[in-house]
């Protein structure tokens, strides 16, 4: 059974490179990925089904909580989403290190963000242009325009962290 566990991890850290990268491209979380992520989860628990049923009421509850910050304009959808796609896949002390680990994270994009107000406004990146170079210059293009965090890439270190700390 371990061996189930140990590739049911490796595909959730795989899921969430890929939803930071995608999120930093184009501000989207996709319901397919909360969705596997979910069901990942379920997998990497079914030798403790109380551990499951625990993890399936907190994430509940945690998107309840969560969609009353959406509601309010606080989060964005596809990240209540993925956190509580995740929260689905840990026993309650890593549903508390995602979230820490993912407040953390959040806290050093936030100052990213803030950071590259003082940074000059690059012309666009020609082509050719580093990969770095491109990012930066479309993150200062959507900072000048008041685009929101890709929060995903907070959530994506968060879960990463948790998904390690539950082990392999």
């Amino acid at each position: 059974m371990s061996w189930i566990i140990s590739i049911v991890s490796i595909l959730e850290v795989l899921l969430l490179l890929h939803v930071a990268a995608v999120d930093i491209a184009t501000r989207t979380i996709r319901n397919e990925i909360c969705l596997a992520l979910a069901l990942l989860g379920i997998v990497s628990q079914l030798a403790s089904p109380m551990q499951l049923l625990e993890s399936l009421v907190a994430a509940a509850i945690l998107f309840l909580v969560l969609l009353a910050f959406y509601m309010r304009g606080w989060m964005g959808g596809g990240d209540v989403k993925l956190l509580a796609a995740l929260a689905v896949g840990l026993p309650l002390s890593g549903i508390i290190q995602l979230l820490t680990v993912t407040a953390l994270a959040g806290g050093v994009l936030a100052l990213l963000h803030v950071t590259m107000r003082n940074l000059p406004s690059p012309r666009l990146a020609p082509a050719g242009a580093s990969f770095a170079r491109r990012v930066y210059a479309i993150e200062r293009w959507r900072h000048l325009r008041h685009a929101p965090l890709p929060y995903g890439v907070a959530i994506a270190c968060g879960g990463i962290w948790a998904i390690f700390s539950r082990g392999f």
